[in-house]
């Protein structure tokens, strides 16, 4: 555990009394999700070999976060990661409320409500059976093979599970093939719920690098040709966070090294319908060769409407399917019954989600251009991925407590605790309350640079 929060601690250097600085530290790390409640901390001395301090600081830094309500001490139990009981962000404008920029989601699709009420009689022609349906309702996943077909992959609907959303999808294909202690390749940055479900699988995670400029597609296919990784994770359309979208021509040769390396693809495209004006369609990563693909409904429909898919090959989906009833007996078929009038209409839930991603890409930039910051090209996709000039990240986010805005640091999408000087901005919202944000962002810029990030936003940011 020592290592492990040294390596989180990166290149700190403390900016004043080095007791302080490193509570500050370990809090920030706690609030953006990196230690996690209930984590078990080192103990003093471990953690004062290890940073080459005294016994006396770190002692000292505990005591301050015990006493802000970050950690529990007890005696020859040792120190463990909790949260004070307060409000997450704290408004410092009278009547404002608070603005999550943590969560990058585009609302209901506009014919939701309509789509519910004509699945409720598909819902009643099922009531004669269990209700329980391991792979899901055939009509479903007929309709979903077909889409795939429609793009240019060759799919039956014995190649399609459904599942409770992208991160089910992703939670039953590593229950079914995990294999604790081998080596996972992950983008850095990535989406951090499929990092973190990947590590708690058991795996070793090496990253390769990603930009809004694209992969670094030699250092991928090195990395799976020396390491023999058990499994790769990427996200090749409208990269999470980055925005960055993978050619055919660099589809084709990861998926022919993945092959030659022996190691399984899982390809999650939950962003591939979020296009606002790319200049290039690719082709799935399925078209080029045996892949795992996750799929979801809830970026383009609505996130509280929990469907997800597989596409696999038969031999996955029954591997999958037998391990399944160890997890849950099926989804919702209310739901599945949803999805099926939802899928009637792609190209109207496409129109919306463009319109509101363009929208919001357009207040974000504005408001970047406020601040002096630049904007990557971005073709759509939930978020932009801001470069901060060296500014420290954690900071900004820190800063942004004292104007009501939740925003996660950068460090938060990296498997290695690094990335500090990046920041993930979501385009998701309505350009109101991306406005809005932006300039609370900028109020925050500018309090970073005055050095006057309060003790208040220290104590108080929740998790995000």
């Amino acid at each position: 555990m020592a290592s492990r929060l040294v390596m989180l601690l990166g290149t700190w250097q403390p900016d004043r009394a080095v007791a302080a600085s490193l509570a500050d530290r370990v809090r920030a790390l706690i609030l953006d999700g990196r230690l996690t409640v209930g984590e078990r901390l080192p103990s003093e001395r471990v953690l004062a070999q290890e940073l080459g301090r005294s016994r006396a600081t770190i002692t000292a830094a505990y005591g301050r976060l015990e006493s802000a309500g970050y950690v529990v001490r007890t005696h020859g139990g040792g120190t463990h990661i909790a949260l004070p009981h307060s409000s997450p962000v704290r408004p410092t404008l009278p009547g404002s409320a608070p603005i999550d920029f943590s969560i990058a989601s585009t609302g209901s699709a506009p014919g939701l409500h309509e789509a519910t009420i004509r699945a409720l009689p598909r819902l009643a022609a099922q009531r004669g059976g269990t209700g329980y349906t391991l792979e899901g309702v055939t009509e479903l996943r007929e309709v979903i093979a077909a889409r795939y077909r429609e793009r240019g992959v060759p799919t039956d609907a014995d190649e399609i599970v459904i599942t409770s959303g992208a991160m089910h999808a992703l939670a039953l294909v590593l229950a079914a093939f995990s294999r604790p202690g081998r080596v996972a390749v992950v983008e850095e940055p990535t989406f951090p719920h499929a990092m973190d479900a990947i590590r708690r699988a058991g795996h070793r995670l090496v990253t390769t690098p990603v930009t809004a400029a694209g992969w670094d597609v030699g250092h991928l296919t090195t990395t799976l040709l020396d390491l023999h990784p058990h499994l790769a994770y990427v996200i090749p359309d409208f990269h999470n966070p980055t925005g960055a979208n993978m050619s055919d021509a660099d589809r084709a040769v990861v998926v022919a090294t993945a092959r030659s390396a022996g190691t399984m693809l899982i390809v999650d495209e939950t962003c591939a319908d979020l296009d606002i004006d790319r200049p290039f369609t690719p082709r799935p990563f399925a078209t080029f060769g045996d892949v795992i693909t996750l799929g979801s409904l809830s970026k383009i429909a609505w996130g509280g409407l929990r469907i997800g898919w597989i596409r696999a090959s038969r031999a996955v989906v029954s591997r999958v399917l037998a391990v399944r009833p160890t997890i849950d007996l099926g989804t919702a078929p209310l739901e599945q019954c949803i999805a099926i009038e939802l899928l009637d209409d792609v190209p109207a839930l496409q129109r919306h989600v463009r319109s509101r991603l363009a929208a919001g890409r357009a207040a974000v930039h504005a408001g970047l251009e406020t601040i002096g910051l630049s904007m990557p090209q971005t073709y759509g996709g939930l978020s932009v991925w801001i470069g901060l000039r060296g500014f420290d990240s954690t900071a900004l986010s820190l800063a942004a407590h004292d104007h009501g805005l939740r925003l996660p640091p950068g460090p938060r999408f990296s498997a290695s605790g690094v990335l500090n000087g990046y920041l993930r901005v979501p385009i998701t919202l309505d350009p109101e309350t991306t406005a809005d944000g932006m300039v609370r962002l900028a109020e925050a810029w500018q309090d970073v640079h005055r050095g006057s990030v309060s003790q208040a936003a220290m104590e108080h940011l929740a998790v995000v």
